[in-house]
């Protein structure tokens, strides 16, 4: 009951919007962190060691979960970090054939960036301090990218600019935070525990494709889910004018959707994270 009053007062605030909320990025380092082979993440926790030379004391990052919100703390540093912040997303339009090239100039997008930072985690010739950072990109990437709306867009920045309503709560929410925040606890906390070791059939069904599998994947669902339920109407039909909602018969059909997308990210950040620290 705690836990539903505190994410009840903080869907009503005014929120930036950044990716999966905290609680979506733990559980999904947690799934990942569960389901490591021993060795690599004794290697991974060996990184650990050398993040006070990243230089960021505001911003934890001593284990997975930090790792997984450390990209959202260091970029309000806006001096050192900013340029990081086109890389947590990919607004491909979802009313045109999907085309990720288009949200991705010069390497500046959520796909690019996961590809790139496993390359350099993988890298043993690197500073322990360097993988350390690409490993804390990657662990949050992963999770950004299977949040629909980092993908998915009706040139409204991924939904940040549609006012949303979630049920009944009628706080000062768009669409974006509405499916990183609220739906996204919802989803998690409704069912069996998620984080625990999956089967070796579950990983096999779960944790396969390649980043542009899973950008067009993420984009579909943008395109099925998070706009069509808000609107209450097809995707690409008349631009929503008022306040979008997702109201209380919708939200428990949403729940298995989203609980899809967090173990997908989780066991495909598993399967990445045990390449690259081989």
């Amino acid at each position: 009951m705690k836990k539903f009053w505190i994410a009840a007062i903080l869907v009503l605030l005014p929120t930036p919007a950044l990716a999966w909320g905290e609680y979506a990025h733990r559980t999904i380092a947690d799934i990942a962190e569960a389901n490591l082979e021993p060795a690599a993440k004794a290697r991974m926790n060996r990184l650990f060691r050398s993040s006070a030379l990243l230089g960021t004391p505001q911003c934890a990052l001593d284990n997975i979960g930090d790792a997984s919100v450390w990209p959202d703390c260091v970029r309000r540093d806006r001096l050192r970090w900013a340029y990081t912040s086109p890389w947590h997303y990919q607004n491909v339009d979802i009313c045109q054939p999907f085309d990720q090239k288009s949200a991705c100039a010069n390497g500046n997008c959520v796909s690019a960036q996961i590809d790139r930072n496993a390359a350099l985690l993988a890298d043993k010739e690197l500073p322990a301090h360097v993988r350390l950072e690409a490993l804390a990109f990657l662990v949050h990437f992963v999770g950004d990218m299977h949040m629909p709306l980092h993908s998915g867009d009706r040139s409204d920045r991924g939904g940040n600019d549609v006012s949303a309503a979630y049920g009944i709560i009628e706080g000062r929410m768009n669409l974006h935070w509405l499916w990183d925040g609220p739906l996204a606890e919802r989803a998690i906390s409704d069912g069996p525990e998620m984080v625990r070791r999956y089967s070796g059939a579950e990983k096999a069904q779960l944790s396969t494709g390649s980043t542009d599998d899973w950008a067009m994947e993420a984009w579909q669902v943008s395109r099925e889910y998070s706009y069509k339920t808000a609107e209450d109407a097809p995707s690409c039909g008349k631009p929503l004018t008022g306040r979008g909602l997702v109201d209380n018969t919708e939200i428990p059909a949403l729940v298995p959707i989203v609980r899809l997308q967090v173990e997908r990210s989780a066991l495909r950040l598993a399967r990445l994270l045990d390449e690259a620290l081989r």
